[in-house]
């Protein structure tokens, strides 16, 4: 009995790192850069890897985007939905 909760608690932990490991990829870095119509510098931020899915960007509704601390907005389901 003893064995079986130590090896469940190696797996929970195994499968802890790995989530984290798949939520540390799924970010990208955005340079910073000057606007040329306005001449306005844009600062650095992060957005969600590229993909072709409308569900799991930051800035979709019930997503939380953590590096600038605000909920989504856009509903996934309108059909003018920009990627």
């Amino acid at each position: 009995m003893k064995t079986f909760k130590i090896f469940t608690l190696i797996c929970v932990f195994i499968l802890g790192v790995l989530s984290l490991a798949n939520s540390a990829e799924a970010a990208v870095r955005v340079r910073g850069y000057l606007k040329p119509s306005t001449g306005n510098y844009v600062m650095p931020s992060y957005r969600t890897k590229p993909n072709s899915s409308r569900f799991d960007n930051y800035n979709t509704k019930g997503n939380y985007n953590p590096y600038s601390g605000r909920t989504g907005t856009v509903d996934p389901f309108r059909s003018s939905y920009r990627w």
